[in-house]
């Protein structure tokens, strides 16, 4: 690989909207590695991209183990010395659909949390000194429209009336989160976005959905590779800016 190869990481990649942005970022030429928390069901993932002739190499990565964060993190220096995209993919729903809000249980919000929050953040100050040996890396968070508290709160917005307690909480520390970076890393190159994938086709929502996944992983793919004059703290979708 010479200098100026691209390389990415993307986390919960092993299927679905994950699997989907290794697979469009590879297509880009970008080298990806595909993370997963089962070593096994990781590099089958990857085999079957690189068969595919696509650039793309198995990483164990579960964002809720700290050890195999370190050692991931460790790896990609080794390998590749730097890291120009990191996407916080993985994530996770576990609210009881039948319960309202104050009757979920703490173990759902601590679980929901883990992944969705604590999991994104530890992950990124793991490989945030990778990311700093790129020339202009950038981080692309994971969101959810249903993070956005103004949607939430307005009336004829298409979310009113659907919550899903802890998961929408979760994502809405994760918006906050992507601007605190982005403020952070203001006066570098390193740019700092989070994404609302749209309601796609895939396990997480019990194959329901208006979108394939294919449109899923198109925003996550174009804040992975913007431009030096993009966004950065931004929350978007298929180009449209959200409210947060």
């Amino acid at each position: 690989m010479n200098a100026s190869q691209k390389v990415a990481l993307v986390t919960g990649a092993t299927r679905g909207i994950g699997h989907e942005t290794v697979r469009q970022l590879a297509e880009a030429g970008v080298t990806t590695l595909l993370a997963g928390r089962d070593s096994t069901r990781t590099q089958a993932a990857a085999d079957k991209l690189k068969a595919e002739g696509l650039p793309v190499e198995a990483i164990t990565l579960d964002v809720t183990d700290s050890d195999t964060i370190q050692k991931a993190a460790a790896e990609v220096k080794a390998r590749f010395g730097k890291l120009d995209i990191l996407v916080n993919n993985a994530g996770i729903a576990v609210d009881d659909l039948t319960k309202a809000p104050s009757e979920q249980s703490l173990d759902v919000w601590r679980e929901t949390f883990d992944t969705n929050l604590f999991g994104v953040v530890e992950v990124t100050k793991a490989f945030l000194p990778l990311l700093k040996a790129a020339p202009a890396a950038r981080i692309v968070n994971v969101s959810s429209m249903l993070g956005s508290l103004t949607l939430h709160v307005d009336p004829t917005s298409p979310i009113y009336s659907f919550k899903v307690p802890a998961y929408d909480a979760s994502k809405s520390a994760l918006n906050s989160w992507t601007v605190h970076l982005a403020y952070e890393l203001r006066d570098t190159p390193i740019k700092v976005n989070a994404v609302h994938p749209g309601y796609v086709q895939t396990d997480m929502n019990r194959g329901e959905g208006e979108i394939d996944v294919p449109t899923g992983a198109k925003t996550s793919v174009e804040m992975a590779l913007i431009g030096a004059d993009g966004a950065t703290g931004s929350f978007t979708y298929l180009g449209k800016t959200l409210p947060w």
